[in-house]
């Protein structure tokens, strides 16, 4: 990548660390500010005035260090964070001593509690056990772990995927804000997008197989990744053929029968209750998840009524996004990828309760479709090169032909 747009990347990102610093409201999301504004600053300086064939190199790792692991490291080693690494790691405490990541709806209304809802699937539970077994420290911190996945989840999602460097790119990815904020202070939904940019990465290898796999490890995680079940079935559909949608869906519903199955059979009421009624509003209470956007406004202004509009809204919405899968489902990997996130901003535009992160999923899955078309167009540039200088070579001279 040209040092202008390193510069350029590393500007913005200060000007962004900077806005969250002054204007949130939120005094973890102001340290991340302070703290990653110096980081993304180090970093333009160094690729501005450094002239050097490693300024680039060094620039990158002051971002991720200065805008990631810095924060991150202080925040976890003072225990703070948002609520959801609070819900991660009490749901590994409530698997470990009751066989279940969720509460009873009868101890949920006692406590009184908003955050012991547990809004996700039973995997994600996994990442709270270091700290229901050693206690919570900045190793243990859920975050920490949301963050070694995504590293080598979205590494191997760029090399799959046929993005050139991608230790660079990964690196890159993880500085800047889009990641780097949400790891910081929550970082739920982290892991998660690298195993739907890893699905779509097998899927571009005509791997249905191991594409079910990372999208059904993703889809144990969290009901937001479901819809990239849906695009990805409607892509083997068209462009390969029945077994490999076979073998895709074989694959998600063995991951689903190991992660979800076992608490789907035993505690069916409060899965359903904690993962689908309370994020749509219908557990009773209202969830912390408030951004100013149209599903949260309309159901905020008229109450009631405005969340029955709202709830219609998603449902004809999700009708819409079917109707586009049956009529002109997508035939490539970049159109799957990019039905699914307008698809998902969608959704998140007209939620009920919705945060402005949530958009990690778009943005994370452009920048990685990005990235590997990238590599894939400098690939097949260099094999166009290789073959215009090899094909005279193998032309044998003759006398010329009268």
């Amino acid at each position: 990548m040209r040092r202008r747009w390193l510069a350029g990347i590393f500007a913005v990102s200060a000007v962004w660390a900077i806005l969250v610093a002054v204007v949130s409201n939120d005094h973890n999301h102001k340290i991340w500010g302070m703290i990653a504004a110096f980081g993304y600053g180090l970093a333009v300086a160094v690729i501005l005035l450094v002239r050097h064939a490693r300024a680039a190199d060094l620039a990158l790792w002051l971002a991720f260090v200065g805008g990631l692991v810095l924060p991150l490291g202080y925040l976890a080693a003072r225990h703070l964070y948002q609520p959801e690494v609070h819900v991660v790691a009490q749901s590994a405490q409530d698997l470990i001593h009751h066989g279940t990541p969720y509460m009873s709806q009868a101890a949920l209304r006692a406590a009184g509690k908003i955050n012991d809802y547990n809004p996700y699937l039973p995997l994600m539970a996994l990442f709270g056990l270091p700290t229901a077994l050693f206690g919570f420290n900045a190793v243990t911190d859920p975050r920490v772990w949301f963050g070694l996945v995504f590293l080598a989840v979205f590494w191997l999602a760029l090399r799959k995927g046929g993005a050139r460097d991608p230790g660079r790119w990964v690196l890159l990815v993880a500085a800047s804000p889009v990641i780097a904020f949400e790891l910081a202070v929550g970082g739920t939904d982290v892991p998660m997008v690298a195993f739907l940019c890893l699905g779509f990465a097998f899927l571009w290898d005509r791997k249905p197989l191991l594409a079910g796999l990372a999208l059904g490890i993703g889809s144990s995680m969290k009901a937001t990744a479901w819809p990239a079940l849906l695009v990805t079935a409607a892509l083997l559909w068209v462009t390969m053929s029945r077994r490999a949608v076979r073998d895709f869906a074989l694959a998600v519903i063995a991951v689903l029968v190991v992660c979800v199955g076992p608490i789907l059979i035993t505690n069916p009421r409060e899965l359903i209750f904690n993962t689908i009624k309370f994020p749509l509003g219908l557990a009773g209470v209202e969830s912390d998840a408030r951004s100013p956007l149209p599903g949260y406004l309309i159901a905020d202004l008229w109450g009631r009524t405005g969340h029955t509009i709202v709830v219609a809204l998603l449902v004809l919405a999700a009708l819409a996004v079917a109707v586009s899968l049956v009529a002109r489902p997508p035939r490539t990997v970049p159109r799957a990828v990019l039905l699914l996130s307008g698809a998902m901003t969608l959704m998140f535009v007209l939620a009920p309760s919705t945060r402005v992160g949530y958009f990690i999923y778009p943005a994370t899955l452009a920048i990685w479709l990005f990235a590997a078309q990238v590599g894939r167009r400098a690939v097949d540039d260099e094999l166009g090169e290789i073959e215009v200088d090899f094909l005279p070579a193998c032309v044998p001279e003759g006398p010329p032909v009268t």
